[in-house]
């Protein structure tokens, strides 16, 4: 019974678009509900409406809502909103997206999915239980002595090295205990320029080598739960410090995730489970 409604889902997914639009609600980067970074999931049989985007979005209110149609056999064309922008990256909301795919038999599971995104082609593949993510490295730039200060305000931490990356700013601590327990001035964050703040630490508690919480104010993210785009610059940091690719990452929000990393050289492979809470339909 289960693989003929999992059929019928898939045949209702890319079926024409009428007076209702099915979406899914996905818990990324971990295993279990309630846990990870929710995303909501449209697959769509063409492009849509720009604005319509962005006010399903805002009705989602969760850190990213994916949009995806289907180019060819493999290839959909991804778009990330926030309720307030839209992004050009996101990790969590593309591996929901993969993984409504695979659950919904609109791509066989050992079929790999790539994404025509605003970062360029992305790759998502099936791993044992895993989902990996083939995402573009980001680059780290030393930042200027006057943002670190303001990190050290706005954070209350130390603050022992900052960079800007592609889109953040990237302050490192000086230990896992001070990233679990900053509390920090958002409305401060929000004046820092780029999409948001990434804090990490050296992991101090095994089996994570690396932990790491992302801000957002700017983008309308408060505290963002588990961010796969903000690993593309962690995955470079730790393995030059740590000296190895291949790396365990756990973001200490409230919600937790959990997030593999290897770093080959321009690009980063991210990894992450991810379950459905949600199947819904939208009348509008």
């Amino acid at each position: 019974m289960r693989g003929r409604e999992t059929s019928q889902l898939a045949k209702d997914i890319m079926s024409p678009i009428m007076a209702t639009h099915t979406f899914y609600q996905v818990d990324a980067f971990t295993e279990r509900p309630f846990a990870g970074n929710p995303a909501a999931v449209f697959i769509l049989h063409k492009p849509a409406d720009e604005q319509w985007m962005r006010n399903v979005a805002r009705e989602m209110n969760l850190s990213e809502t994916a949009f995806a149609h289907r180019i060819d056999d493999q290839t959909f064309h991804l778009r990330w909103f926030t309720p307030a922008v839209e992004v050009d990256l996101c990790g969590h909301a593309t591996l929901a997206t993969a993984h409504v795919l695979w659950e919904a038999n609109v791509l066989p599971r050992h079929t790999p999915a790539r994404f025509q995104s605003r970062s360029g082609i992305l790759g998502a593949r099936w791993a044992d239980g895993w989902i990996e993510l083939d995402f573009p490295a980001s680059k780290l730039q030393s930042a200027e002595v006057s943002i670190v200060d303001e990190l050290r305000t706005a954070l209350n931490v130390n603050v022992v090295e900052a960079f800007r990356t592609n889109f953040d700013v990237l302050a490192v601590a000086d230990s896992e205990s001070s990233v679990r327990q900053l509390v920090p001035d958002i409305s401060k964050l929000a004046r820092l320029k780029g999409r948001g703040i990434i804090v990490t630490a050296r992991g101090e508690i095994a089996p994570y080598d690396f932990i790491s919480r992302f801000f957002a104010p700017a983008a309308g993210v408060d505290e963002d739960p588990v961010t796969g785009s903000a690993h593309c610059a962690l995955a470079p940091y730790w393995s030059n410090k740590l000296g190895k690719p291949r790396m365990l990452a756990y973001q200490a929000s409230p919600r937790g995730g959990v997030v593999r990393v290897e770093h080959r050289g321009d690009r980063v492979m991210l990894g992450g489970q991810a379950i459905t809470v949600v199947r819904g339909e939208l009348t509008a």
